[in-house]
């Protein structure tokens, strides 16, 4: 399903797939672009879940927590699921309901949680949310390069480079 991206799958054919009827999904979703959205909604609450999952694992750095997060959301069984993601994002940017619903909170979402474990790890408070908010934009912007190019050399040399630039951020003797 979203492996290939979205454009050319029937709804009929999903629903025989999944064993329903199309109009139970259009019943419960609205509509095809409905139903990919409840699924983007989903994974992305999934995600929100790793991330405090992983946060009770207790990294002893900053820096090992941000490798940890990275592996997660860079490997391939995500893939699919990151392709919908973006292709929807894509979607809502040029307005296109209800895919722009999307949009409301596909950042704000994520800053509170990775502010809290940001500050969990010693990131100053004061920062956080902007440190959150960045790791956001960062992680998402390697992934869909990831996505595009495949060179993952290339991309985790870059995350790399990302984490320790953050080393900066914590104050000596803390996380």
């Amino acid at each position: 399903m979203s492996t290939h991206g979205i454009g050319d799958l029937s709804l009929r054919a999903l629903a025989a797939e999944l064993g329903t009827s199309h109009r139970m999904l259009i019943h419960h979703f609205g509509s095809k672009d409905g139903l990919w959205v409840a699924i983007v909604r989903e994974v992305e609450d999934r995600q929100r879940e790793a991330l405090a999952e992983l946060g009770s694992h207790e990294p002893t750095t900053l820096a090992e927590a941000l490798r940890n997060w990275w592996a997660h959301i860079s490997d391939p069984e995500m893939w699919p699921s990151e392709r919908l993601f973006f292709e929807l994002y894509g979607r809502g940017l040029q307005g296109i309901a209800p895919a722009s619903d999307l949009l409301d909170d596909a950042v704000e979402s994520w800053v509170a949680p990775a502010a809290a474990r940001a500050i969990d790890l010693g990131v100053d408070p004061e920062r956080a949310d902007a440190f959150a908010r960045l790791g956001v934009a960062v992680s998402r912007g390697l992934l869909l390069d990831l996505l595009a190019t495949s060179d993952r050399t290339a991309v985790d040399d870059a995350m790399e480079l990302w984490i320790e630039l953050n080393e900066s951020m914590i104050e000596p003797g803390t996380g």
